[in-house]
């Protein structure tokens, strides 16, 4: 840290969800390395799932929250990993439950910002309190840009697919097209109540329009544009925090899948991981499958079963294990993805879109597709990194059913595997590009370091 820049006192409010913690926490530790205290508030029994991410335990303290019980939940229930995402608005109902003991906790600690992301009440508390608080991101600018409230200029659930197929007034680019079935989902999910009496995008809005600063895991020369839109749209200022890359793990990648990828030649492996918090329906988990058998690579699948199978195994095509055996496996387990992604043999990632994922797999050399779950922030990063980067190819899907097909699954990993293709070798150049800038000396660290400036500035 700079010798002449005083040390600050940050707390860390995320939404309940681990997704949400890490990222957090990860940017504690950047902070923390500068010499600022942090107070990072997580529910009691989470804390265990976190600790060994704390680089920096003298400089970040954990502050545990006791989360109140909502009818409806499970008893032990506190994150969105510990119920299925039908409940995920219950979860939002507990958090908000927490709002008096927030605020005794910000009287009693007084750390001079908070950064929070779903807690729409916050600013109001910190306000009083005499406390600057940042909305913090880890989703991508674009994403708030195309689909929030207060660039929309609306409130509530009004807000119809035909209105959502054009961009927002003086939105800054035309990559961004949403295909119908797209469109549904995000129209529904403007209607979906989150927590008790309040819409989702008017929780995630409010935020936005009351902090004192909205900041963003990225940096400007990739994401500027969007960030001086929600400047003149929501006047105030917008801060990247740097690209917030994770650290060298500490961990070596087990030996059974060491022996199983040094059999096979470098960069010549397929990795694909769906997320942790969601599985594909049966007919596009044996589609997926199909299209990795079809290209021809040798692969490991990371998938959850299905709804309504106990198994991997027995959702599998028929003959499937069989077929693909001695070059194909389908793991249902927790796979440790930064590893397999640094592994020599690894040459493509299939993603879900996921913000930490894409993050992850950029730095890395093998190559992208994007498969993107149906969700706004997933859908909006495959359209940015397919079409504005172009540093990877999406797999394509029925414009108004969503499904992809076994072709368009061995299409989209072909197109990025193989030289010939025009398309692929634009992939593969501008990834390279994009990964050399991200990994290019001091980058992050001048990032953060100008990110500590602004917010001694808010002060």
């Amino acid at each position: 840290m700079d010798a002449h820049a005083p040390s600050m006192h940050i707390a860390m409010f995320p939404w309940f969800a681990m997704g949400h913690f890490i990222p957090f926490l990860h940017l504690s530790n950047k902070l923390a390395k500068r010499g600022h205290k942090i107070s990072f508030f997580t529910p009691r029994r989470t804390q265990t799932k976190l600790q060994h991410l704390n680089l920096h335990p003298h400089h970040i303290t954990f502050v545990p929250i006791n989360v109140p019980h909502v009818d409806g939940l499970p008893h032990d229930a506190e994150t969105t990993s510990d119920v299925p995402s039908s409940l995920f608005p219950l979860i939002a109902t507990a958090m908000d439950s927490t709002e008096k003991h927030i605020e005794l906790l910000l009287r009693e600690l007084k750390p001079q910002i908070v950064f929070f992301d779903f807690q729409h009440w916050l600013p109001n508390i910190t306000r009083s309190l005499g406390i600057k608080c940042i909305q913090y991101w880890i989703l991508n600018p674009s994403t708030i840009a195309y689909l929030w409230n207060g660039p929309r200029q609306i409130q509530g659930g009004e807000l119809t697919e035909v209105d959502l197929m054009k961009p927002p007034k003086g939105f800054p680019d035309s990559s961004i097209k949403l295909h119908a079935h797209e469109l549904r989902f995000l129209a529904a999910t403007r209607k979906l109540e989150f927590g008790s009496g309040v819409f989702l995008y008017d929780r995630l809005g409010l935020g936005s329009s009351l902090a004192d600063a909205i900041g963003f895991k990225g940096c400007r020369e990739i994401d500027g544009t969007y960030a001086d839109y929600l400047e003149i749209v929501y006047r105030k200022p917008v801060l990247f925090s740097g690209p917030i890359l994770p650290e060298p793990p500490n961990s070596t990648l087990e030996e059974k899948w060491v022996s199983w990828l040094e059999g096979f030649n470098p960069g010549s492996v397929v990795f694909c991981a769906y997320g942790s918090e969601g599985s594909l329906p049966e007919n596009q988990f044996q589609e997926l499958l199909l299209g990795l058998e079809q290209a021809g690579f040798p692969f490991l699948a990371a998938l959850k079963p299905p709804n309504g199978f106990e198994s991997i195994e027995e959702a599998m095509p028929k003959g499937f294990g069989e077929r693909v055996q001695g070059r194909g496996i389908v793991d249902e387990g927790w796979v440790p993805q930064q590893l397999i992604l640094g592994h020599r043999s690894v040459g493509c990632f299939i993603t879900h879109c996921g913000a930490a994922s894409v993050t992850e797999a950029l730095v890395n050399k093998c190559q992208l597709v994007f498969l993107p779950r149906l969700g706004a922030d997933h859908i909006i990063n495959a359209r940015m990194f397919s079409r504005k980067l172009k540093v990877g190819v999406e797999v394509e899907k029925g414009e108004e059913d969503g499904l992809f097909t076994k072709e368009s699954v061995c299409k989209a990993v072909k197109t990025v595997m193989e030289d010939e293709t025009e398309v692929g070798r634009e992939v593969r150049e501008n990834h390279a590009k994009l990964r050399n800038f991200l990994l290019r000396d001091n980058l992050e660290s001048t990032c953060v370091d100008g990110f500590c400036q602004q917010l001694q500035d808010l002060l």
